[in-house]
């Protein structure tokens, strides 16, 4: 009997009717990439890779970590190792990682991209290392090629309000098949705590914005500007990167008060950090609600545990982790002020603790407003818990106290030009969930009405939600 590789085409698909919705409605859908860390550099210049631990193993601290977990020295994670060795390494810690999200999106990664439906392991690693590299060396295996095979028609990148823009405004210029659009990422305003740091920061918004940032109403002026800036190269998308949620009660005179100190290179008290920091995630939601754009809100992640090795190479490197911070009461704070003045943009909520999703999915319904469908969004499973039951857990808390079809899908969160097949993932697993749900008899049996569904939450929702 011949028997079926792991990466097949049911893969997670159990039921005939989760078959049947998959193949038929969502396998065929083009991809929308609302969020994620792609390099606007290496899109502009088409970059391509010697290998493939070049492309794999190049800034993906998901894979970092584990490897870390399975002994492996530094040297062969972020060091000076030949990428071939880096590679086997990481080949040899997939034989450990059953049931962890990495060992299927690595064979998911290989067989769409690769043909390789050969499990990798520390036997296989030689093998695949020689196939890989002769792909990677073909036509279309490039940043823009690989955009291409996989169907994806928007990317918006994650960028800091002083950036030039300089590579989305050659991409603009020299257009391909998918549209690469900035997305605005304040989150180095807000680290008012950092003083030396915070101030380099508002150094170079006055040198972007091209004003001069002394005070609160020039700190407001020069991010209208860059804001502005931002809208002209096609940005609709904003994102909130902070550990809690802050709706701490402040004036404008304790605001413009607080500037004015931590300007002049005095540290705040951590009240008067809180009250900044709710100042600013205040009046950058009502500055994209005013543009029309889309905001996000990732929230409930502690960053640099180990000060150890923040210390050795830096953030976003594999030291951040789960946070437990309390998130409704501040959020629904922060919302009503909004709402007051008609100043809540279209908001998508993540938070990286699970214990959140049913909470965060039930303040929703309190925000709600046409004519938009699904204004408030609970974001998709993001980061540590963008795995089978993490997808799940999340799409139980929307279906169950929200409303599932207008779900704008999922996302990337990458830095990886092959992890489109997070998409693919996600969309097996959604129509295995509805699929198991018709053959017990619990939703109904009609498959032109759920694949429509199917068809919108993979990407017709998320083109309507955003505008594209």
């Amino acid at each position: 009997m011949t028997k079926k590789p792991f990466v097949n085409d049911d893969f997670l698909l159990t039921t005939r009717t989760a078959r049947e919705l998959y193949h038929g409605y969502a396998g065929k859908m083009p991809i929308i990439d609302y969020h994620c860390h792609l390099s606007p550099k290496e899109i502009a210049e088409d970059m391509r890779w010697d290998n493939i631990a070049e492309v794999w193993l190049g800034g993906d601290h998901y894979k970092w970590r584990q490897m870390r977990s399975n002994g492996v020295d530094e040297r062969f994670v972020t060091g000076d190792a030949p990428w071939h060795d880096k590679f086997v390494k990481f080949a040899e810690t997939m034989e450990r990682l059953v049931g962890n999200p990495l060992f299927d999106w690595s064979h998911l990664e290989l067989a769409r991209y690769f043909g390789v439906t050969e499990r990798l392991s520390g036997a296989s690693a030689e093998r695949i290392w020689k196939v890989c590299n002769r792909k990677l060396a073909g036509k279309g295996f490039s940043a823009r090629g690989l955009m291409k095979k996989s169907n994806v028609k928007v990317v918006a990148t994650t960028d800091d309000p002083v950036d030039s823009l300089e590579y989305h405004l050659a991409i603009a210029a020299k257009p391909f098949a998918t549209r690469i659009l900035p997305a605005w990422r304040p989150d180095k305003a807000s680290k008012i705590d950092e003083p030396a740091a915070w101030n380099a920061w508002m150094d170079k918004l006055s040198a972007a914005a091209e004003t001069p940032v002394k005070t609160w109403d020039d700190y407001l002026s020069a991010m209208a500007k860059r804001h502005g800036f931002f809208g002209q190269a096609g940005c609709v998308i904003s994102d909130y990167g902070t550990t809690e949620i802050f709706a701490a009660p402040y004036t404008e005179g304790e605001i413009r008060r607080i500037f004015r100190k931590v300007r002049g290179g005095k540290a705040p008290t951590a009240d008067e950090a809180r009250q900044f920091k709710s100042a600013w995630l205040c009046e950058g939601l009502k500055a994209d609600a005013a543009a029309n754009w889309t905001a996000q809100i990732h929230c409930n992640c502690l960053r640099n545990a180990n000060s150890v090795m923040f210390g050795k190479i830096g953030s976003d490197t594999g030291f951040d982790c789960m946070g437990d911070w309390s998130v409704n009461g501040s959020l629904a704070r922060l919302f009503d002020r909004l709402e007051r003045t008609d100043s809540l943009p279209r908001t998508i909520l993540y938070s990286l603790n699970p214990k959140d999703a049913e909470m965060l999915a039930s303040l929703m319904g309190c925000f709600q407003k046409g004519p938009t469908r699904g204004k408030i969004q609970l974001g998709a499973a993001w980061w540590f818990l963008d795995q089978k039951d993490g997808m799940r857990r999340q799409l139980e808390a929307l279906a169950a106290l929200g409303c599932l079809g207008n779900f704008v899908g999922m996302l990337t969160d990458s830095r990886s030009f092959l992890s489109y097949t997070r998409h693919e993932y996600f969309r097996r697993i959604l129509c295995q969930k509805l699929g198991a749900e018709v053959e017990k008899g619990e939703i109904p049996a009609d498959l032109d009405w759920l694949g429509g569904l199917v068809e919108d939450i993979s990407y017709n929702n998320a083109k309507r939600y955003f505008g594209f």
